[in-house]
This record gives C-alpha cells, structure tokens and sequence, in this order.
C-alpha cells in the first residue's frame, strides 16, 4: 500500500493536543523531535484479511496488509514504536493448530516492541503461554499480574523503558482481573493486582525516578464499564491517576475513530485509545517533543 492510499483512509484530527501543560507556541518545526506510536489490541489470531463476503469487515485486516503500512511509517519516521495490548491468541484455527507460535513469529517479523498479556493469553495454560515466549522477539510487560510463583517470574516484566532519538519512553502493562473470566487451572497462581494502585505506582516510577519523556500503559482493563461504577476500565484509570500519558487499551473490542481525551487528577491531558479488534485497523499517534521535551499530540488517527 502506498503512502497516499493509506493516508487517505486514515481519519485525522486537526491541530495539535496540549500534553502536559506545555504551550504550542513552544514548538517549531526545526528543533521538534516526532515520535509515532502504532499499536494494535485483540487481534485473537487472525492472520488472513476477511473475505470479500464478510459484511462491513470485508477485505479488512490481514498480517500482510499491516506489515506494508507499518514499514511505510517507518520510512517516514524511524523513531516509530509498535505495541499491542493483549489478546493476542484465540479466534481462529491457527491458534487451535499451531498454538501461538504463529502469532508470535509474525510479530517478531513486524518488529513489534512491548506487548501487554490479556486473558485469552491464558486459552491455552499458562505452560501453553510460556512454550511459545521463544518465538517472540519482543517484550511482554504486566506490571498487575504478580508471576512470581509461577512459570513466567521473571519472564514478564512490570515496564520497559526505550529510547527514541534521545527521547525515553517508559511502557508498563496492565491486565483484567483473571478470577471468574479465566478457569483457575490456567493462570495458576497469578496473582492479580489492583490496577489503580500498581499504575500509580509505575507512573511515578517511570516519571520521577526513571525520568522518561513519555509514559504509556498497555491496558487489558477494558475501555468504560457504565453499568458496573466499581469496574476499573481505562477511562475510570486515567481519572484516577497521574504521569501516564497515553492509555493503548483492549478487552473490550472498542472502536474508537480517534483516541478520547481524559482529565487525570491533575486535570492534565491522557489520551486513551482502542482500535477494534481482529487486526481490522491500525491506531497511530503522533507525539512531538521540542528542545525542552515539552510534549504535544497530534490528537491520534487509524488506518484501515
């Protein structure tokens, strides 16, 4: 897919977002440092784009498509992170047949960077899970779910930290709660953590002691859960905390035309974004840094 085929199906907002408090007039062009962030969620195994035959999702999705537009992002801008926020098994007859591997070998070829582990993940045990961590040549982050009497202690680690063109980047993972959406006998002894508390927490650790420019959570929490008030979803977790600034969220098989924006508790700008399911689209947004590391957004698109 070219770049004008792809940029036009992609739905752009207009202007630049505020994050942070740091004013626009504080960026120009010549000193500004671009950092993309492409991410997918619940992509459930699903490899080959639909069938021209399968309603509105036809023709969509499919690995092949998006390793075309993604390394088309990449030429345009090297400093480009690509992450997923869980759900990356179940779905199709690949996962039945190969298990995983599939899926973690075909990310690996896409270059992805962190992803985070959502309850399908477990479908197959959490011994399934861990035969297939060879396959996968990038970083699984989970900073709720508490792996320490278990097969993957050490193997998943709370936040991973990468630095782009001189900008760092702190990335930690969140998932749902496992008891009574996952059979026990498969997650073992996970221990399940309030995701409130542990974002707080790693916030504040990524901001203040790990001092990066931008702070992202991958989130398997769900985005919003109106009929369930005490359900943490991202929206309740982006009020409720501080230091994250950008929210990639899953679970709920969202589709969001463009990220929403959220007041913390610092009544700061999050943005938080989910893009579907199935591979059907691809979420990007734009951050842009100036010579002080003052940050703005371009508000965020997707691309079919």
């Amino acid at each position: 897919m070219k770049r004008r085929e792809f940029v036009k199906h992609t739905a752009v907002t207009a202007g630049l977002l505020t994050i942070g408090g740091a004013s626009l007039s504080s960026f120009s062009a010549n000193k500004t440092k671009k950092i993309t962030i492409l991410h997918t969620n619940d992509v459930h195994s699903h490899i080959d784009p639909f069938g021209p035959n399968d309603g509105r999702n036809s023709n969509k999705g499919g690995v092949a498509r998006r390793a075309t537009i993604i390394e088309n992002i990449r030429k345009e801008n090297p400093n480009t992170l690509l992450l997923d926020a869980g759900d990356i098994f179940q779905g199709t007859p690949y996962f039945n047949f190969y298990g995983g591997e599939l899926e973690f070998k075909l990310m690996s070829m896409l270059k992805y960077d962190v992803a985070t582990i959502g309850n399908h993940d477990f479908d197959n045990g959490i011994e399934g899970l861990l035969a297939q961590f060879p396959y996968a040549k990038f970083k699984f982050v989970s900073a709720n779910y508490d792996f320490s009497n278990t097969v993957l202690d050490t193997l998943v680690k709370p936040y991973e930290i990468i630095i782009k063109d001189d900008i760092k980047i702190g990335i930690f993972g969140l998932g749902i709660e496992l008891e009574g959406l996952v059979m026990k006998d498969l997650y073992k002894e996970t221990n399940y953590l309030n995701p409130v508390e542990i974002a707080q927490d790693m916030s504040r650790i990524l901001k203040t002691e790990e001092k990066c420019d931008l702070v992202i959570c991958l989130s398997h929490l769900g985005y919003n859960y109106k009929n369930e008030p005490d359900k943490i979803g991202d929206l309740s977790l982006a009020k409720a905390t501080e230091d994250i600034d950008l929210i990639i969220g899953g679970h709920t098989h969202t589709f969001l035309k463009k990220p929403t924006v959220v007041k913390n508790r610092k009544d700061k700008n999050i943005l938080v974004n989910q893009v579907g399911c199935y591979g059907l689209y691809l979420g990007k947004i734009d951050f842009y840094f100036d010579s002080e590391k003052n940050k703005t957004s371009d508000g965020g698109s997707i691309i079919v």
